[in-house]
């Protein structure tokens, strides 16, 4: 129930015969007129009273838009929820004249959930602001202004659907915003989506490209730098991810980090103490510790599937028994994983089950489907004593050309 103030007011105002000024008045004086504990059912009272006069649609809207001013200045964030609420009751009979309005008290509701840290509600009321409508003209920048921010909100949340499908709205008309500020923002949410989707080696390189961005301070360039070596760790191992981790590796910054250590290992493939993955764990998001569908973390598959290169490096072959207790697992799950490598192109070797043995060729996997597989081996051993033939014979030459200085063809057969 209204105080008996406003009680009076509005009776003084049906009174009248400028009604319309009678409103704006007590719209201007409501945040001295009414106390914290009726503040709610004062503002609710004279919106009411409003919109039940027969003003004419021009006074209603200029009427509505003082409402808005003056729900700005309330303090308290559940009033503007709940006040807020019943206006867009009140709007919905006549949607279309009060649009402007409409998406000022959505916004207004949504800074107040917001503050809260109830970022559901405030995505969802967000959601609500009509952006495509011949009475209200909304610019490009407006557009991708309310997509990210509900955007933003849903990741919040975790709710990696409904954000990067209001994400893909904005990716339609980004190129026309030149604003660095919403532009930095995109590539944010970009990286983060593709984070939490685990598309680790893509959310990598998007959290470096903004972690060279000068709009932003110095302090947030190092933490999104941290944010892109943390998803390259976590990437599957291959060339695609060498080269990632070569890429942050020769970045100046990255030896200033707490995950430097753990890059230059990766890096130079050296072999990973269960120590060191523990201590690096902790500094990882709950969705990247988050388990497969086989039962294991993303972490200690990126770690085995490291480790397992690392030791190609080590060794020409290896059993699967030997392989697995290097490795943490049992010798089975070794062979599986270092086929499923082989065969998607990550790792070059073979694997002889009959022995039980994987052997290790060397060079660098090429990244394509099938690429790892040693199956010409015979072809490989000739090709590699092709290549010893061929050095000895380029050293032979070198070593006449150098005799052919000190002792030219001309003085060798020179009359005496």
């Amino acid at each position: 129930m209204a105080s008996l103030k406003i009680k009076a007011a509005l009776q003084q105002i049906a009174g009248s015969v400028d009604k319309q000024q009678g409103y704006e008045a007590l719209l201007k004086e409501t945040p001295s007129l009414s106390s914290p504990e009726t503040l709610i059912q004062d503002l609710t009272a004279i919106l009411d009273a409003i919109f039940a006069e027969s003003l004419g649609i021009v006074a209603t809207r200029s009427l509505a838009a003082s409402f808005v001013d003056t729900l700005k200045q309330v303090p308290i964030n559940d009033a503007k929820i709940e006040v807020g609420e019943h206006a867009l009751t009140i709007f919905q009979t006549q949607a279309s004249s009060f649009e402007e309005q409409n998406a000022q008290i959505r916004e207004l509701m949504a800074t107040a959930h917001e503050d809260d840290e109830d970022f559901l509600a405030a995505a969802k009321v967000l959601a609500g602001i009509p952006l495509e409508s011949s009475q209200r003209k909304v610019t490009n920048d407006d557009k991708v202004r309310f997509w990210i921010r509900i955007t933003r909100n849903y990741l919040e949340v975790d709710d990696t659907t409904l954000a990067e499908q209001y994400l893909n709205k904005a990716k339609n008309v980004i190129y026309t915003v030149s604003d660095r500020e919403m532009n930095l923002h995109f590539s944010l949410c970009q990286a983060r989506i593709q984070d939490a989707r685990r598309n680790f080696l893509a959310a990598a390189q998007g959290y470096q490209d903004i972690s060279f961005m000068p709009v932003i301070a110095e302090e947030e360039r190092l933490h999104t730098l941290s944010m892109a070596i943390k998803c390259a760790v976590l990437a599957p191992a291959g060339p695609a991810r060498s080269r990632a981790l070569g890429r942050l590796y020769k970045d100046e910054r990255a030896n200033t980090l707490p995950e430097y250590s753990i890059l230059e290992k990766m890096f130079l493939d050296r072999l990973l103490s269960p120590e060191e993955v523990a201590k690096f764990a902790e500094g990882l998001a709950t969705h990247q510790l988050a388990r497969t569908s086989d039962g294991s973390t993303v972490l200690a598959k990126a770690v085995v599937e490291h480790n397992l290169r690392g030791a190609s490096r080590l060794y020409n072959n290896i059993s699967f028994d030997a392989l697995g207790s290097l490795l943490g697992l049992d010798g089975d799950k070794a062979e599986e994983t270092t086929a499923r490598m082989i065969e998607q192109g990550r790792l070059v070797g073979r694997i002889d089950q009959i022995e039980r043995v994987i052997w290790f060729e060397g060079g660098e996997a090429t990244g394509e489907k099938g690429s790892g597989r040693a199956e010409n081996v015979v072809g490989k051993q000739l090709r590699r004593w092709d290549s010893n033939v061929q050095g000895l014979a380029e050293e032979v030459e070198k070593v006449t050309s150098e005799l052919q200085l000190v002792y030219p063809v001309s003085n060798i057969f020179a009359r005496p």
